[in-house]
């Protein structure tokens, strides 16, 4: 692996944060940086309000982290990587975290597996086409598509494009006008994401009064121009006509993306998700500098969950969280062996299908609720009546009921029903995350049944000092 790969492979593994970027680092590996950069006692500065030196920042930064170049014109957006890195980081891990895949007992490897021949759409690539280059740039396999409704920004992002060798995974169309879908559909080449960074003002007027209400000047200079800064209803406007789109489309592609710049208008967007019922979406927060915020937004109508910690990222208020996606169970003083002992005890005991990965982890899957005291009582009485029709069935009875219930559980990628979680015993706590279901209720009913049947096989002693931090987990799930 060359020192450049070695780079790229390293950020692809994180996210750019607050001062995260090393002025100093930077200026030593680029002089054309260094040419740009002011001295200072403890570390060296730039003028954000010169554009030539942001778009020096911008190069520097793309060629030093991902062996990328850009060319710009001086009357576009000129595009920070930080922000934009998180974007894409964010999907990778939405992606690889909500990958589908078939649970068998024959394999003790289940699990997520990274996402290969990925393709994403990038709704109004700009003139850097920079979502698109960051994307291949970092995944190899990955394939992006482009649209635009500006003829000259789409002449420089093909030049970019062009110039990175990227013309074979990197695809680029004009929108026909402002009313045209938004979401291109290519039936030879189905996407797997959408993501967009929209503009984010209705008017002149707004984004004067963005600037002039702060309490702070703006920290850098601005060089967009109308169509990439203005569109009717600003960001939440455009977001929302993205949303009515993918209610047409649902589970054709999987991930739905959407960048916003005004946290009023993330809160407002949720409000909508939730009014469609659609629960299953991921927020974070994304970080543009030490003064400037950015956030966005996923949704999905299909099965599959992202991990909790992807689906609440960053700095994100209660308000806009989606239901949990993991919930964990409390064994004070309890290792990890013998917490996967009663939990496998307990899931077996249940009529659904469970595999052991390895070491102190399962994956439980389920058509449905049938745990609950109804189901068990249906499951009870059933098999007493099949067991009084007599033996004029008893030759395709057990082996076809297996089958059955096999294909009722079988996982792949058009069936919504069921649940499926992954459960890992730890020194003191048991994890359960929320793999695959669209039903929140019976998620939660299962944790409750792993739950109370933990406390119930806890020493008398380690119960009562369990109580509470478990009932503080039930009020959060």
């Amino acid at each position: 692996m060359s020192q450049q790969e070695a780079k790229t492979r390293t950020r692809r593994e994180s996210y750019y944060h607050n001062g995260d970027v090393d002025f100093d680092e930077l200026a030593a590996h680029d002089q054309a940086f260094a040419a740009i950069c002011k001295g200072a006692k403890t570390r060296r500065w730039i003028d954000f309000k010169d554009p030539k030196v942001v778009q020096q920042l911008t190069r520097s930064l793309l060629k030093h982290d991902f062996n990328l170049s850009l060319t710009l014109p001086p009357d576009r957006l000129c595009p920070p990587v930080p922000v934009r890195w998180n974007y894409v980081r964010w999907i990778q891990d939405l992606l690889d975290t909500s990958t589908p895949f078939i649970l068998d007992p024959r394999d003790a490897r289940n699990g997520r597996k990274s996402r290969t021949n990925v393709v994403g759409l990038d709704i109004g690539v700009g003139a850097s086409c920079i979502y698109a280059l960051l994307a291949c740039a970092a995944h190899p396999d990955w394939h992006m598509r482009g649209t635009d409704i500006d003829a000259h920004s789409l002449e420089y992002a093909r030049a970019n494009v062009k110039a990175n060798g990227l013309e074979d995974r990197i695809t680029l169309s004009q929108s026909e006008s402002a009313e045209a879908s938004l979401i291109s559909v290519d039936e030879n080449q189905p996407c797997t994401f959408v993501m967009t960074n929209p503009p984010f003002y209705s008017s002149e007027a707004e984004m004067r009064a963005s600037y002039t209400d702060k309490t702070a000047p703006a920290s850098a200079i601005c060089t967009g121009s109308t169509n990439e800064m203005l569109c009717p209803g600003g960001d939440l406007g455009f977001v929302l006509r993205i949303l009515d789109e993918s209610l047409v489309l649902r589970s054709q592609i999987q991930w739905y993306t959407a960048m916003f710049g005004h946290l009023s208008s993330l809160h407002l967007f949720v409000d909508k998700l939730r009014e469609h019922k659609i629960d299953n979406y991921a927020v974070t927060s994304l970080h543009a500098g030490l003064r400037t915020k950015r956030w966005a937004i996923a949704w999905s109508f299909g099965p599959w969950r992202p991990k909790g910690e992807v689906a609440r990222h960053g700095d994100v208020s209660g308000g806009l969280a989606p239901p949990t996606t993991a919930w964990s169970v409390e064994v004070p003083l309890m290792d990890a062996v013998w917490s996967w002992a009663k939990v496998d005890d307990v899931v077996n005991g249940l009529d659904v299908k469970w595999v052991h990965e390895g070491g102190m982890s399962g994956i439980m899957e389920a058509p449905g609720n049938t745990w609950s005291r109804a189901a068990r009582r249906r499951k009870k009485f059933g098999n007493a009546e099949e067991n009084q029709r007599g033996d004029d069935h008893t030759g395709e009875s057990a082996s076809k009921r297996r089958r059955l219930t096999d294909e009722q559980v079988a996982v792949n990628e058009t069936n919504e029903a069921g649940l499926m979680v992954r459960i890992s015993c730890k020194h003191e706590a048991v994890h359960i995350d929320w793999l695959r279901g669209n039903d929140t209720v019976l998620f939660e009913s299962f944790c409750g049944v792993i739950r109370r049947s933990l406390i119930h096989l806890l020493p008398p002693l380690k119960k009562k000092e369990n109580k509470a931090s478990n009932d503080q987990a039930q009020q959060a799930g």
